[in-house]
Parts: C-alpha cells; structure tokens; sequence
C-alpha cells in the first residue's frame, strides 16, 4: 500500500519545508505530486526528495534552477543503474558460453577509451 501525505501533513514532516517552498518546487516541476480526489499528494519518494531539496537549497544555496538540474542528473544516475542491473540479470540468465563472450566483449578497450 502507498502511502500518501497531503501538503500540510509534508510540510509538518519536513523542517525548513514552508507551503511557499513546496509550492515552488512543485512549480517548477522538481517534484510532482499524485492527484487525489482531495488535491495533491505526496509519496515516501516525494519525502525524500523534498528533503534532500531543503538540504540542497540550505547548505548549498541553490536556486530552484539549480536544484531542477541536480535532480534531473540524480534520476538520470538512478534510471542508469536500474538498467545495468537489468542488463547484468539478463546477461546472467544466458548460457555459460554467452556470458563468456559478453566479459570478453566487454573487457575489450574501444578506440576512445585510454
């Protein structure tokens, strides 16, 4: 089961969160609420984001445009690695001699690499 929290239940959650900040952040589409019959909501993935968001902004200092690229780089980074690791589980899924070509494969240097 999802848990869902609504703006006032977030923003009691989270130090630092005001309803003028999320309200930006939601905005600039740093984060982006579920819609529910009762407004927006916001998941456990919502919460962490957020706080790191508030962490950023308050020790770093970054603005909300700042803070859009940092978090498009992390989902990038994390939608790279759920990829390699299904790639790695397909490749272990292979026969023996599958795999053997795959490491020979990849252990090969390219012309770009040093």
């Amino acid at each position: 089961m999802t848990v869902l929290y609504s703006e006032t239940q977030i923003i009691q959650r989270l130090d630092g969160l005001s309803t003028t900040r999320l309200r930006a952040y939601v905005r600039a589409e740093i984060v982006t609420p579920v819609q529910t019959e009762r407004g927006p909501a916001f998941r456990e993935i919502d919460l962490a984001r957020l706080e790191l968001l508030c962490e950023l902004s308050d020790e770093f200092g970054l603005n909300e445009d700042a803070l859009g690229m940092v978090m498009s780089l992390l989902d990038q980074l994390h939608r790279t690695r759920r990829e390699l690791r299904e790639l790695v589980a397909a490749v272990e899924r292979k026969p023996e001699i599958c795999r053997e070509v795959t490491r020979t494969l990849l252990a090969r240097k390219g012309p770009g690499d040093r």
